[in-house]
């Protein structure tokens, strides 16, 4: 099994915080990687955790006292069984992400072009529902190949039971909660469109709102593709190494979910998207059972979405906010990314996160939870 000397998790993560572990295995075939899983589930009191790309995780200053396991597993290949129309690929987990987004554009495929430019391995994006845009890894996604800590066991299990929700499924572990299923993903099928390079309408109003088009407009895949990544780079959300805004986990908290009456109460200009169906009030009754009364109406409360980015900004913490002597600050172009200045500690970092938690809370009533991985440090 590659054991190897363990790295300073700083050198591993986006937010470039985290001591070294105790332990790290380095897995580059799916056969190893099953292995060191096995074999580190065999001591129930070992902890452990699996390593990506290190964008999504808050790794604490004291080093982890169990063993680190890097998903390094690459490639991913045409498999049968795609409807007409779709290509269908089975990708391995410790897959760059938008390594495989550009291989797709490429070749004319369709269904995760919206999502250029998002930092991690491809083994994340269903534990997560990755998305951007109006696209998520759910519309696309056709099953995954787990391995299952309580019995070591590997399967295929299909989309659908997964739990795919908003930037969540049963395979994540909420910060403050466990997963309702320990499982670490080995491979994922994708189906995505055979579209070709030629410009097309594009359907989602949300793609098409951030891109600027109008309804008519037509584009190609690799042109949402270009225009993706500017949009991203502006808000410092695509890796470059001499710009500390991306030196960061990305979005560090998720846009809350309230309830409508919550959502009346923020201000008028405050984002916000309502989930879920609206009920387009028709009742419809059998003749057999018309009393010549209507049944009174049943309000219905629906849950809404709302902006973590506007409310950290009108909670009075603007781009580039940071505590008195604090490496860590808030990034200069999105309010929503806490990024590390150069030499930050994750004890900055939480610090920051903390004290955005609690203006937020002061002002709004909402209070933010991270979207991050936290290890080794608490909110």
């Amino acid at each position: 099994m590659p054991e190897v000397a363990p790295i300073p998790l700083a050198r591993l993560t986006t937010l470039r915080v985290g001591a070294a572990p105790a332990r790290m295995i380095d897995a580059h075939t799916r056969d190893e990687l099953v292995t060191a899983l096995r074999e580190v589930w065999a001591d129930p009191e070992e902890p452990w955790f699996v390593l990506g790309g290190g964008s999504n995780l808050l790794a604490g200053d004291e080093p982890f006292p169990g063993t680190v396991i890097r998903i390094l597993t690459r490639g991913f290949a045409e498999v049968p069984g795609a409807p007409d129309g779709f290509v269908r690929l089975r990708v391995e987990a410790g897959q760059n992400w938008d390594e495989l987004v550009a291989w797709t554009v490429a070749h004319g495929l369709s269904g995760i072009e919206a999502m250029s430019g998002i930092p991690g391995t491809t083994g994340a994006a269903p534990i997560q529902n990755v998305g951007a845009y109006g696209q998520e890894i759910v519309q696309t996604l056709v099953e995954v190949d787990l391995i299952d800590e309580a019995t070591g066991d590997v399967s295929t299990v299909p989309a659908s039971q997964l739990g795919l929700g908003t930037r969540t499924s049963d395979l994540k572990h909420h910060y403050g909660s466990v997963a309702p299923r320990s499982a670490v993903v080995l491979s994922l099928t994708l189906d995505l469109a055979r579209v070709g390079h030629d410009p097309r309408i594009v359907a989602d109003d949300r793609l098409r709102q951030a891109l600027g088009l109008t309804p008519d407009q037509a584009v190609s895949v690799a042109e949402i593709r270009d225009r993706v990544l500017a949009i991203r780079a502006s808000k410092g959300m695509v890796l470059n190494e001499p710009d500390p805004d991306t030196h960061s986990a990305g979005s560090f908290f998720n846009n809350p979910i309230v309830s409508e009456a919550v959502a009346r109460g923020l201000p008028a200009n405050a984002p916000r998207w309502p989930l879920g169906r609206i009920d387009d009030g028709a009742t419809v009754i059998p003749l057999s059972q018309w009393d010549g009364q209507l049944p009174a109406p049943q309000p219905v409360e629906r849950e809404v979405k709302v902006s973590a980015a506007w409310l950290i900004e009108n909670a009075g913490l603007p781009r580039g906010y940071g505590l008195p002597r604090s490496r860590a600050s808030l990034s200069t172009k999105h309010t929503l990314a806490l990024t590390n200045r150069g030499g930050a500690t994750a004890g900055e970092i939480a610090e920051l996160a903390r004290f955005v938690q609690s203006r937020v809370a002061s002002e709004f009533g909402i209070v933010l939870m991270p979207e991050p991985v936290l290890v080794g440090v608490e909110l």
